[in-house]
């Protein structure tokens, strides 16, 4: 007995820290140095050295924003809460995501890191997939934004987002009873008889409120900051980077020949989305211009959610953390959706 509790008390001990060399957060600095060293010293590497500082100045305060969230969320919420309302196959796990995508309230990248958060807290791969689909486009700020811009038919757009993001849900759902998507490790089981509520009464009357808990707090909070960016931070800066080598090489003018209410228009929207998509707030008035331009609302709703699951940001942190069965399902699952919901939008010529 003695020797089962030694070796579940060493099985429990927290891993040693990776040394500095081997961290995410490491690379991701060199990454981020390489590329503003060979932009000062060489003219060719310059647009990409701008394009790079371009989107960090752009998402770089969403990315801090979504890890101190994360952090905030590794503290106080504990993995019992997670297991409850975003694990299993059931109708209610896919529709409560949205419904916390929505209320989310963050850019896209900052809601990426949420996401990953969440997962690392025991959240189902379905239900992380559908808050991803859903935070940045179908959320609060998001619709406020884009009713302000396009007034009643940008309606269309977000009610469109949050209907691929319940589909995809459920899409994933499926996948994940056939086996095709891995589950998350991470992932707990509580009794039936578990209430939240309950268990968050007790947690708050054994609080103690002090300068000392406070304390600890904010540093518990630090260090779980710390560890979400250590696991998506390389991934992020990758994909800026990636996204800041596309858009210097595809010259500028190509992007408003091709764009027009057609199958093939509809289909570049998609592509130019996968390069340009950085921040939702900032991409918006992007859409909006299409629409003005083109007069093509399917390929506004098209740029705005292609560039969701379509960017490249997002689908690095996605093959890092989900796996790559995930994110191959994910553009199988959203990107005929997208297209065809598109195309009904501009055949309606509202």
């Amino acid at each position: 007995m003695q020797q089962h509790t030694a070796e579940h008390c060493h099985a429990c001990e927290p891993a040693k820290p990776k040394p500095w060399w081997k961290r995410q957060v490491t690379w991701a600095a060199g990454i981020v140095i390489a590329i503003f060293a060979s932009g000062s010293c060489w003219e060719a590497a310059r647009p990409v050295s701008e394009g790079l500082r371009y989107y960090l100045h752009k998402g770089g305060w969403a990315i801090l924003l979504g890890l101190i969230l994360g952090g905030v969320i590794d503290r106080y919420v504990p993995k019992e809460y997670i297991a409850r309302w975003l694990t299993g196959h059931h109708r209610r796990t896919i529709l409560a995501s949205a419904g916390l995508g929505f209320l989310a309230s963050s850019c896209s990248h900052g809601c990426l890191v949420l996401s990953i958060e969440l997962y690392k807290k025991g959240a189902s791969v379905p239900a992380v997939i559908t808050f991803l689909t859903a935070s940045p486009w179908a959320s609060m700020a998001l619709t406020l934004l884009i009713i302000g811009l396009m007034g009643w038919k940008g309606l269309f757009i977000v009610l469109m987002a949050l209907l691929v993001a319940v589909a995809t849900g459920f899409i994933f759902q499926r996948l994940e009873r056939k086996g095709f998507v891995d589950p998350n490790p991470h992932t707990i089981s509580v009794g039936g008889d578990f209430s939240i509520w309950k268990d968050l009464a007790e947690r708050f009357r054994r609080r103690k409120w002090t300068l000392q808990s406070a304390a600890s707090d904010i540093r518990r909070i630090g260090a779980g900051a710390v560890n979400l960016a250590d696991m998506v931070l390389f991934w992020v800066v990758l994909g800026f980077s990636l996204s800041a080598l596309f858009g210097a090489l595809v010259p500028p003018h190509w992007w408003g020949r091709f764009l027009g209410p057609t199958p093939l228009g509809l289909l570049a929207t998609m592509g130019f989305a996968a390069v340009i998509e950085v921040c939702s707030e900032g991409t918006a008035p992007i859409a909006v211009e299409i629409y003005r331009r083109t007069g093509a609302l399917g390929n506004a709703f098209a740029f705005l959610m292609g560039g969701v699951v379509t960017d490249v940001t997002e689908l690095s942190v996605l093959w890092g953390n989900l796996g790559k069965r995930a994110v191959g399902w994910l553009l199988l699952a959203t990107l005929p959706q997208i297209f065809l919901l598109g195309m009904v939008l501009n055949w309606l010529n509202l």
